[in-house]
């Protein structure tokens, strides 16, 4: 049985706001950046989400559905691709504190848990990549907890 995070991210269904994966994939830097309620959609986690309320929780049988349906991970991958690209082409998370790094870590986390630790592992590589060309300025803190998602 296929429920709302399998669905939305099969591309068959819609997130809290009625926007399907297609069209957060379309969404531009600034919308990205803007919009706060669609990275718990994209990348589902166990644990409840603390900036967005009633934010979907991954349950163990979302996560298996997703895990052997060719079309979620699909979807999955796609997101992860339009992240690294927004955290390739954008400056403005590159700085000792940014919401962008909660975003990283649980990035990190749902690619782990749902596509394995060589998807996350690139994804990582995106990101950190970006930080050393910028002289390094992500604080200690969410570097730790980057590693410790890959983990």
């Amino acid at each position: 049985m296929s429920g709302p995070l399998h669905a939305f991210l099969a591309g068959t269904g819609r997130d809290g706001a009625g926007r399907r994966l297609a069209d957060v994939l379309a969404f531009g830097d600034a919308r990205i950046e803007g919009v706060h309620d669609f990275i718990q959609w994209c990348f589902p986690l166990a644990e409840a989400s603390r900036a967005v309320p009633g934010a979907p929780v991954l349950t163990p049988a979302d996560a298996e559905t997703i895990r052997t349906d060719a079309a979620a991970r699909a979807g999955l991958t796609a997101a992860a691709a339009r992240m690294a690209r927004f955290y390739e082409d954008t400056d403005g998370w590159l700085r000792p504190y940014d919401h962008n790094h909660l975003r990283i870590t649980r990035i990190l986390t749902a690619l782990r848990d749902l596509s394995g630790d060589e998807a996350a592992q690139a994804f990582f590589e995106t990101v950190m990549r970006r930080v050393r060309a910028a002289g390094s300025p992500v604080n200690a803190d969410s570097l730790a907890f980057w590693q410790r998602a890959l983990s």
